[in-house]
């Protein structure tokens, strides 16, 4: 039987449409809702500092009208990590953050920031929030993110995404290094950033990974069909992608 593969939306760009003219429409929490209709698994959330789509009312009205664990993207910051010790979300994934980027630009240093970090995944850990680290599907990060005592890591799927012939091969077969890796070093694996109905298939066949999350290609595709339609869409892909690769290894 293969492995259950969840799906986490990421509602971020809803909010980033709605922030552009101001008021509350379209509504991240409609959203979240909508997707649990869909069948998502979780909810993903991103607050950065500067507040450009996720708001600090969105985290508050997400963590009480959402039935579906919450996943709080959050940079390493104090303020940061004041918000997440506050609202308490089942998970938290901490990522890299430039204030000038428009979108998260590859994984986590880990390595480079292990002191930096340590503090907070314990801090999170203690109040019994799910840490997870985005990092790139590399050896070294992975045995950090183990070190650091982070249960899951979430590897970082752009790169994957961005180039392709053999060049997406060779990214793919990062992550499935990565995976593997993970697994033996009893960390729980997730992936995402930039997967879209076109390459999403490879990736949820990799057995050792349990979740996806994806978020802006599903917002910009519900303006052509409908954000449910979007999901119910990346669901079935995600699932039948799974389903064929574990009965290709069983037969």
């Amino acid at each position: 039987m293969a492995r259950e593969l969840r799906l986490g939306v990421n509602i971020d760009h809803v909010a980033t449409i709605r922030n552009a003219r101001g008021g509350r429409h379209p509504d991240p929490v409609r959203a979240a809702r909508l997707a649990a209709k869909a069948g998502a698994d979780g909810i993903t959330a991103h607050l950065r500092e500067d507040r450009r789509h996720i708001s600090d009312d969105d985290i508050q009205r997400l963590s009480d009208q959402i039935e579906l664990p919450l996943n709080l993207e959050m940079a390493a910051t104090p303020e940061m990590l004041e918000i997440a010790l506050r609202h308490q979300p089942h998970a938290a994934c901490i990522v890299p953050e430039k204030r000038e980027e428009l979108t998260t630009e590859g994984g986590l240093d880990a390595v480079g920031g292990r002191d930096h970090l340590a503090g907070y995944v314990a801090a999170l850990s203690d109040r019994g929030i799910r840490v997870s680290l985005f990092i790139d599907p590399d050896a070294a990060q992975l045995e950090t993110a183990c070190e650091l005592g982070a249960p899951v890591v979430e590897l970082h799927t752009g790169t994957y995404c961005e180039v392709e012939g053999a060049a997406r091969e060779r990214e793919l077969a990062r992550l499935v290094e990565a995976a593997a890796r993970a697994e033996t070093l009893g960390l729980e694996c997730h992936a995402g950033h930039g997967l879209s109905f076109d390459t999403v298939g490879p990736v949820a066949a990799i057995p050792t990974v349990v979740e996806l999350n994806i978020g802006h290609f599903l917002v910009g595709e519900a303006i052509f069909g409908g954000f449910e339609s979007a999901i119910t869409r990346m669901r079935a892909l995600m699932d039948k992608a799974r389903a064929d690769a574990a009965s290709a290894r069983s037969a």
